[in-house]
């Protein structure tokens, strides 16, 4: 019996009982179909006509496949697709035709050929305040609420998808405040109120009686040691902590700030693999079934998670929704930068260390490559973008170099809005995989839109392939297009110090 067979009678089994529990009958729907990563993978490449793909780089220097390093061949196609032209060669040259012409031309090709659409059938999503109560973070008084989306799924009932997510305000900041939607895990209570020590000694007494209950035998243990309480107080609040600094957690920050935040998990959306795609929001708009090559992957898939998120948001009196802003890392870097291109609602985002597929060049040779995209992280992309990692296919080989698009343009979409792209250091774990060039290379092409439109951007000409980046802890924040690289590792962490003061001040809000 092999384990796609014991996975798939599993799933069923778990369908089957779902559905009993809910008085659906499951044979009135299309079975959801059970692949593993390995099976999905190849079903798309069968849907594109290939029969090969070009195998990723290693990370490993001494592997025969080993990543480029040497920037002297990280451009095999220097000169980028023109954010300022039209298919058709039209210069733009007003923010009426940005507006207009360019940025429809650009959204279409990312939609169709590197993150996929939206489909249109997409199910609306009903919140639910599951839990609220009052805490403190470090000295900070906050308000929290526990919410969940429940996607309708009344067109398949088999798949059930119900968002998580957490909200953290200040409770000492007069008026509606700035929220930075952070993808994450599955949300936690920061520092859930508990019962007070009365309380907590008729808690111990109660759960003592059933212990003994349960096992007489506990009686004597009890008895010798009769101070000791099974049940405990977590440590509260403590107010002699030191005040909250640039280095302090990054929630501490932005309460300390006057901005609250919301954790959102992402895998309550769509699965962080290629086996769970037919599942999720993919799957529920597909009814179990695999996807086409222009449906979305999972990266447009979190970032429709977080539109939903800020749907909420804007019902809450809690909450400046003109001021709410989106923040992740990695691949949440890059799931980030897709959301704020996407829905021009969010007002803010901070890219942190994202790499292919998010603020690094397509194109560029350097580390991470399309292929490994085209290969492991084949369910971030829509199947399209499997076409520019194949060696052999029935339309013939292509490589990043066709891209209609690349990641100037998506980092373009975000404009004039407040876009700060963040990264580490090599030293500290940020790794040369992530192409760190590659990605301020796009931000200098980008800011020629921002420009366009009226607003700053780093403060240099646009001049990608000329522009060297600036020495580490160097911030370009005088306009909407920021960058920084701070001397620490794979997070964004060390940047939340100079973030928080950029955004406060852009947004015109203090506390």
């Amino acid at each position: 019996m092999t384990k796609h067979f014991l996975l798939l009678s599993f799933f069923w089994l778990a369908i089957a009982i779902d559905c009993r529990a809910q008085g659906v009958d499951s044979s009135k729907f299309p079975k959801p179909v059970v692949f593993t990563t390995q099976q999905d993978h190849e079903n798309m490449m069968k849907q594109l006509g290939i029969t090969q793909l070009r195998p990723g780089p290693s990370g490993d220097a001494n592997a025969p496949n080993h990543a480029n390093y040497d920037q002297t061949k990280a451009n095999p196609c220097p000169v980028l697709p023109d954010v300022l032209a039209t298919r058709k060669g039209t210069k733009i040259t007003t923010a009426e035709q940005w507006w207009k012409q360019r940025r429809p031309e650009i959204v279409e090709d990312f939609e169709k050929e590197v993150y996929g659409r939206i489909p249109a059938n997409v199910p609306q999503v009903s919140w639910t305040v599951k839990v609220m109560e009052r805490e403190f973070v470090a000295r900070t008084p906050v308000i929290v609420k526990m919410l969940q989306g429940h996607v309708d799924n009344n067109a398949y009932p088999l798949i059930n998808v119900d968002i998580n997510m957490m909200l953290v305000v200040p409770a000492n900041v007069k008026g509606p405040v700035p929220v930075l939607i952070m993808f994450s895990g599955r949300p936690s209570f920061p520092a859930p109120a508990q019962p007070s020590p009365d309380e907590m000694e008729k808690i111990n007494s109660a759960f003592k009686e059933m212990m003994i209950r349960q096992d007489p035998s506990l009686k004597m243990i009890f008895d010798k040691y009769p101070a000791y309480t099974p049940v405990t107080r977590l440590p509260g609040p403590n107010f002699f902590a030191p005040a909250v600094n640039g280095d302090s957690p990054p929630t501490e920050q932005l309460l300390a700030a006057g901005w609250g935040y919301v954790t959102i998990e992402t895998t309550s959306i769509q699965a962080d693999n290629g086996e769970g795609i037919t599942r999720g929001i993919i799957g529920l708009t597909n009814k179990g079934q695999p996807r086409k090559p222009e449906d979305w992957g999972a990266l447009r898939a979190w970032a429709w998670g977080a539109s939903r998120g800020l749907d909420y948001l804007e019902t809450d009196s809690l909450v400046d929704a003109k001021k709410v802003g989106i923040e992740g890392v990695s691949r949440y870097g890059k799931a980030a930068l897709v959301t704020m291109a996407f829905d021009q609602r969010f007002a803010v985002v901070l890219v942190g260390s994202s790499g292919k597929g998010g603020a690094t060049l397509h194109r560029r040779v350097f580390g991470e490559a399309v292929e490994s995209l085209t290969g492991g992280g084949y369910y971030w992309m829509c199947g399209n973008y499997l076409k520019y990692g194949a060696a052999q296919s029935t339309t013939g080989a292509k490589t990043g170099c066709d891209l209609p698009v690349d990641s100037h343009e998506l980092i373009a979409l975000c404009a004039p809005r407040l876009t700060f792209i963040s990264y580490g250091i090599p030293e500290k774990g940020d790794a040369n995989w992530l192409d760190h060039k590659g990605s301020y290379m796009a931000t200098v092409a980008a800011g020629a839109v921002f420009k366009l439109l009226g607003v700053n951007d780093i403060g240099v000409t646009n001049d990608y392939m000329k522009e060297e980046m600036p020495p580490v802890n160097t911030g370009m924040l005088e306009g909407e297009l920021a960058w920084r690289q701070h001397d620490g590792g794979h997070t964004d962490a060390p940047n939340f110090k100079f973030f928080i003061p950029w955004a406060s001040k852009k947004l015109n809000y203090s506390k």
